[in-house]
């Protein structure tokens, strides 16, 4: 049965939105759309994994409820973000009969919430689209802000559009079936909230690691609620990343972004290089002496104990170098990072020596 709904609310003006947040609510999304949209045709771009869990269900469910209701999936996996892909999706879009007042629903994890985005946001320039994040990745991160888009070869993210969804609706027992390792790259995400803006909801895990391992309903809940309020918070802040403030969500992302690309993108999940990011970006902070060597022991006992073991990868130090530079933070050709200054607080800092970043790779 459905538990309580909590909601989160974005608040950006027109472009404002609701996040529903329950336990067995996937049910309710046709009356979800209904108080959102006038719109009767509805396209779900999903994965192929996640269509035949939720995805087909859903489609059939808007069908029953009237709606003109398509279902397009794609293959899993980080190399499906990309211009083919989206080109392909667009190309569907157009076979289905798709315009502008068509919605997007995007049913499944990061990937597919920012390609089905970045499809939404380009075609017909611009339509009304939803997020259902199945992933915890997605629940705590990806699915709220309105940053979508695709990969090019060398560089995560370098194309895209900053599109808020109409609505997000996050089912949290979805998350029982997701594998092991993709739960356990979402926590990273989840440790990150906690480093970047929040020293008591880090508090909160450290004291909760058997009920976040267990995957316990009501400690979900609490989780996503918290990181989605704590997202909104700089989203409504910094919207387009104009003041630098939205810069922070990116904590542990310059290293792990270049962790993912050493690997063409399918060594790692994002959230396992997002993990060995933060390692390396503590390091470089307690190198650089902005903070001392407790907190550095704090962030690897969590990381350790949900079992975010990640490492750097084996490459040539240079070339990692080389892939940061290719970071949206670089400015005048200086490599930028988000280092902690303590517990809950993180800031900005450049003029970066090389060296040091090579060194804050040990760990």
């Amino acid at each position: 049965m459905p538990g309580d709904i909590q909601t989160v609310r974005v608040s950006l003006a027109e472009r404002s939105y609701d996040i529903e947040i329950g336990s067995h609510n996937l049910p309710a999304l046709p009356d979800f759309l209904r108080q959102r949209t006038q719109s009767e045709h509805a396209l779900i771009i999903t994965d192929t994994t996640v269509d035949e869990l939720y995805a087909d269900a859903a489609g059939d469910a808007l069908v029953a409820e009237g709606w003109e209701a398509g279902v397009l999936a794609i293959d899993p996996g980080e190399t499906s973000k990309s211009t083919d892909t989206a080109d392909d999706l667009w190309n569907a879009l157009l076979d289905e009969g798709a315009d502008r007042q068509t919605i997007v629903i995007a049913i499944g994890g990061g990937v597919v919430g920012d390609l089905a985005g970045f499809v939404a946001a380009t075609y017909a320039r611009g339509l009304e689209f939803f997020q259902v994040p199945t992933t915890l990745l997605a629940q705590v991160d990806s699915s709220v802000g309105g940053k979508v888009g695709v990969n090019l070869p060398g560089a995560k993210n370098m194309v895209g559009a900053f599109w808020q969804p109409r609505g997000v609706l996050i089912d949290v027992a979805v998350l029982q079936s997701l594998p092991d390792r993709e739960y356990r790259a979402g926590l990273a995400e989840v440790i990150k909230y906690g480093m970047i803006l929040d020293a008591d909801f880090f508090a909160y895990l450290e004291a909760n690691i058997d009920a976040v391992n267990a995957k316990d309903p009501a400690a979900l809940t609490h989780i996503v609620h918290r990181c989605c309020r704590l997202k909104a918070d700089v989203v409504e802040q910094d919207e387009r990343e104009l003041t630098g403030l939205r810069a922070v969500l990116n904590y542990g992302h310059t290293f792990g972004h270049a962790f993912e690309a050493i690997g063409n993108y399918e060594a790692l999940l994002h959230g396992e290089a997002i993990a060995a990011g933060m390692r390396c970006a503590i390091r470089l902070a307690h190198r650089l002496g902005r903070i001392d060597e407790s907190l550095v022991e704090r962030q690897d006992a969590l990381l350790d104990a949900l079992h975010l073991t990640t490492k750097p990868p084996e490459a040539d130090g240079q070339e990692i170098i080389r892939l940061m530079y290719r970071d949206k933070k670089v400015a005048a050709g200086r490599l930028r990072f988000i280092l902690p200054s303590r517990l809950g607080n993180v800031e900005l800092v450049d003029n970066i020596r090389e060296e040091d970043v090579l060194a804050s790779l040990e760990c």
